[in-house]
């Protein structure tokens, strides 16, 4: 073989060499541009993860703060008959007309003696105490539930 052969076969590999190296090379560049973006969404995915849950968590603790501020009502309306009850025996409390009379319409003071009248007029007491408490769980109730929706309707962000 001669001196030009041998040159140009020697160019010829290594133009081949250059040329597969720069293949390689940009093949790895692709992959690593494809990773980049990958990685990049993942990072946006989780921080939007991230942002859903403390949302979440956000709103779960709203909801248990309203739980809690309803049990606190349900546990404090037990005392309420008893000091309506002795609000109305002690006459700090009076009770309209059409509920202090209910009950005793029913007998004639004629024909009820003193001590009926006296049961009449605690018992009284006792009903007015059980429909304030009545009365009051239903408000607590009403105002927790327009708490949750409340709640639920605003829109929160982190």
């Amino acid at each position: 073989m001669n001196r030009i052969s041998i040159y140009l076969l020697v160019f010829v590999a290594w133009s081949a060499g250059m040329f597969g190296a720069g293949w390689a090379w940009r093949g790895d560049r692709a992959k690593t541009g494809q990773a980049r973006q990958q990685v990049t969404a993942s990072a946006v995915q989780a921080r939007q993860l991230n942002q859903a849950r403390a949302v979440e968590h956000q709103q779960a603790d709203t909801m248990a703060n309203i739980g809690a501020k309803h049990e606190e009502d349900r546990i404090a309306a037990t005392a309420v008959p008893a000091v309506v009850a002795a609000g109305v025996r002690d006459g700090s409390l009076q009770l309209r007309d059409d509920l202090a009379t209910c009950n005793t319409a029913r007998l004639s003071e004629a024909v009820a003696g003193a001590i009926e009248r006296d049961a009449h007029a605690e018992l009284r007491a006792e009903v007015a105490g059980a429909l304030v408490q009545i009365g009051r769980d239903a408000d607590d109730h009403v105002r927790a539930c327009q708490a949750v929706i409340a709640a639920d309707r605003t829109e929160v962000t982190p």
